[in-house]
């Protein structure tokens, strides 16, 4: 059984989908490890570590040819994986709703594409979730992001001269990232308050030390959507709930959004009229910027400043760390494949639940039910 580990190419990635410490395990399983030379290099991992792990390192042709399974982090093109072996698996990361056109090009191709977003949040797939672990790193980021940008403190400071009072952050979707910004805000000693439409999110905000801001006794969302996400808020809810976040967020110093639902737009959250009443020199970081953002003008990778308040968002949060998403990516994967090993075959053999979840492409068709309805 060979696997094969590319060097990313689309635009801003850093990361790499094996580790020296993932190529190890792959080994201990019985398999042989390839690993196209520099695919480490942006994550801070050399070809010397990956080669001392027990990986073969060289160029994209060798490192793919007669591979069963391709690890990634974006999905390859197709151009990449020539002489890799009729029906190879493809894990990666495809973004099926937005790039349909790929998953046809890798059924046409006969290649089996495993979507690693589409992996269901299961408590037994937990290990193998990379938005879950990605998303832990961008909640992180995005607080940092945001204290940059900010043009004062975070913590209350009692000094000879005065005091410095804390800064306030709001947290608007409690889902991984939002918890990982609540903690990261509350570390750095700021005053933190976060809303969201599932209701049980509530004491989960609280455990964290930060002031929950709900929309009482209105109908909107009790419980999660499909795999643990929101799902759409009704229309009376939504301007509840917009009339509160106004009212709310004109107090606030800093405001991190992280709303996202699979397969749509990201959905509005915070309109141009609500950041007109914010203070000069407040700060917005808009997680969901690269589906089409929660906030009103933001835009991917580029500073906004509207009203005197700065609009901040990546297209690509977790590349922002790129050793540690490299080594929670790697180990996602690892966990992934690990978990299926067959000892008899010596490959991993998917179940019906995980399998037919993440399976996009096989025997020449799209044969995902979530593409097809």
């Amino acid at each position: 059984m060979k696997i094969a580990i590319l060097k990313e190419r689309a635009s801003g990635e850093t990361r790499v989908a094996a580790t020296p410490e993932t190529v190890k395990k792959f080994a201990a399983l019985g398999c042989t490890v390839a690993v196209e030379a520099g695919a480490g290099v942006v994550s801070s991992i050399t070809d010397a570590a990956y080669a001392e792990a027990g990986a073969s390192v060289g160029d994209a042709a060798a490192c793919v040819k007669d591979a069963d399974i391709v690890l990634g982090i974006q999905a390859p093109e197709l151009a990449l994986l020539q002489g890799a072996k009729p029906g190879a698996w493809v894990a990666a990361l495809f973004d099926p709703f937005g790039k349909r056109d790929v998953v046809e090009a890798y059924a046409a191709a006969g290649y089996e594409a495993l979507s690693m977003e589409f992996m269901p949040r299961i408590t037994r797939a937990q290990s193998m979730d990379v938005l879950s672990s990605q998303s832990n790193l961008a909640g992180y980021k995005a607080v940092l992001a945001a204290a940059e940008a900010y043009g004062r403190a975070f913590p209350m400071m009692m000094t000879a001269a005065g005091t410095v009072q804390a800064a306030r952050v709001f947290i608007m979707g409690v889902g991984v990232a939002g918890l990982q910004a609540i903690a990261t805000a509350r570390r750095l000693g700021a005053q933190v308050s976060a809303t969201d439409v599932r209701s049980a999110t509530k004491e989960q905000i609280q455990s964290l030390g930060a002031k929950a801001i709900f929309v009482e006794n209105v109908a909107g969302i009790e419980g999660e959507g499909s795999g643990g996400y929101a799902t759409e808020m009704s229309e009376e809810y939504q301007k509840a709930q917009a009339e509160l976040v106004s009212s709310h967020i004109a107090k606030q110093d800093i405001v991190i959004t992280t709303a996202l639902i699979p397969g749509r737009a990201a959905p509005r959250l915070v309109s141009d009229a609500q950041i007109a009443t914010m203070k000069p020199g407040s700060v917005i970081f808009d997680l969901a910027v690269a589906q089409g953002g929660n906030v009103e003008g933001s835009v991917a990778d580029e500073v906004v400043v509207r009203h005197g308040v700065t609009i901040i968002g990546y297209a690509n949060t977790p590349a922002r760390l790129p050793a540690d998403a490299s080594a929670l990516f790697a180990r996602n994967h690892y966990n992934f494949l690990s978990a299926f090993w067959d000892k008899e075959q010596g490959r991993p053999v998917l179940d019906e639940e995980i399998g037919n979840a993440i399976r996009l492409t096989q025997g020449g068709k799209v044969v995902n039910e979530r593409l097809l309805g």
